[in-house]
């Protein structure tokens, strides 16, 4: 593969860039969300919605502006993200993966490579991950994924699970290990030889996000597309995980904001008067009714808050630079933050998810309504990293001072 050298924006280019991520997002999200639950039940693939938003260079939204950006900081990204995953949760967490890439390996660009990823992201390409084998003993452990030498190149071969995004995305970051024993990272495009994925996700709930398996038969790697783990490299720095997870918590956030939507316009559209014992004549003027509601949007106040929360500590982390000595403090606390988040928001969206019924009655839970779901995709999302687990890290940091695991899920 050739490298192309670094490339600038021209100024129209970077003003067109800068000027449609600050403005007219909401216009496309409520295009998306116009045909989620159509596309949930049928279980259609959004690639019309991931096209559209490839087209309109949403995955470069935290790219300085000078590179094709807006230069948002995390806190402004996750506020857009919520918007989106409130008008289909699959779609935004489809996207997941994407943003972690740009973060450990276009956003601040230090090589050849990284300038060809940065400008790719520019562009609007979307990548895609495969990480997680189901060989592994336990989550998180050595990947058994092969990539050998070949002449001036290599060869990759293995078999990867929960791929999430791959099915839609142009790239494809690969963790495998080398020859020497050595955890590396392959960033090759999805439609070269060899590669296969396979729309196998069969979960109840984010049933459209290609989370599903990909297949590598001795695929050509090139040496630039390789990056071994080091110091300084993206998975090398101190609790590399916690934005991926703070990215799923805010997709339970956007589910819970989609549930508020939905609970308001339920009340509005029940034609039918309330039960013959109910406080008023009407559903939307109930007072229980209407409690229901209020409840759900102080709760959906409260996610958010915590999130913008976690977000502003991720922002801190990730403004340390590699080898400043308060680089492992700073992640530790956005560690922290993020693991709070998700107990309190994975709590909320499940109640949430719940609670909904209780104001339409059995009529709530006909197919036509598709209200389940909210409860089915939050209920996926939360268990991608059981909340018993982060709970039992945060008790141990409050009664012993021991810090978060510096590992995979933290």
């Amino acid at each position: 593969m050739k490298i192309d050298p670094p490339q600038t924006l021209t100024p129209a280019a970077q003003n067109a860039a800068s000027g449609t991520a600050r403005t007219g997002w909401q216009a496309l999200f409520d295009e998306i969300a116009a045909g989620s639950a159509e596309r949930e039940e049928k279980r259609i693939l959004p690639f019309a919605q991931i096209q559209a938003l490839k087209d309109r260079r949403f995955g470069a939204y935290r790219l300085p502006v000078a590179d094709g950006g807006t230069g948002a900081s995390m806190a402004g990204l996750m506020e857009q993200v919520i918007a989106l995953g409130a008008a289909d949760s699959n779609v935004a967490h489809i996207l997941r993966n994407h943003f972690v890439f740009v973060e450990r390996f276009a956003r601040n660009p230090v090589s050849a490579q990284a300038y060809f990823w940065r400008d790719q992201v520019a562009q609007g390409a979307i990548f895609g991950l495969a990480n997680t084998e189901l060989a592994q003993a336990r989550s998180g452990e050595k990947t058994f994924t092969r990539l050998v030498p070949d002449g001036a190149h290599f060869r990759m071969t293995g078999a990867k699970f929960y791929s999430t995004g791959s099915l839609y995305a142009d790239f494809v970051i690969v963790r495998a290990r080398d020859a020497q024993e050595r955890d590396v990272t392959a960033i090759i495009p999805t439609r070269r030889e060899g590669v296969n994925l396979v729309d196998d996700w069969d979960a109840m709930g984010q049933r459209m996000t290609g989370s599903g398996t990909t297949l590598f038969d001795s695929v050509r790697v090139e040496p630039e597309e390789i990056i071994v783990d080091s110091a300084g490299t993206g998975y090398s720095r101190p609790y590399k995980s916690t934005l991926p997870q703070l990215f799923l918590t805010a997709v339970n956030t956007r589910i819970l904001r989609a549930i508020v939507r939905d609970a308001s316009a339920m009340l509005h559209k029940r034609s039918r008067k309330g039960f013959f014992f109910a406080a008023a004549d009407t559903p939307a003027e109930d007072p229980l009714l209407l409690k229901i509601v209020g409840d759900l949007s102080a709760q959906l106040f409260a996610a958010e808050a915590v999130v913008a929360a976690a977000s502003h500590a991720q922002d801190a982390s990730l403004a340390t630079a590699e080898g400043d000595p308060a680089l492992k403090d700073t992640a530790h606390h956005a560690a922290v933050l993020a693991a709070k988040a998700k107990l309190i928001v994975d709590g909320l969206v499940l109640q949430a998810g719940t609670a909904v019924f209780d104001l339409g009655g059995a009529s709530s839970t006909l197919r036509t309504q598709n209200l389940d779901r909210h409860w089915r995709n939050a209920r996926t999302v939360a268990s991608h990293n059981p909340a018993l687990y982060k709970a039992l890290a945060l008790g141990k940091l409050a009664v012993h001072g021991e810090p978060l695991p510096d590992k995979d899920f933290f």
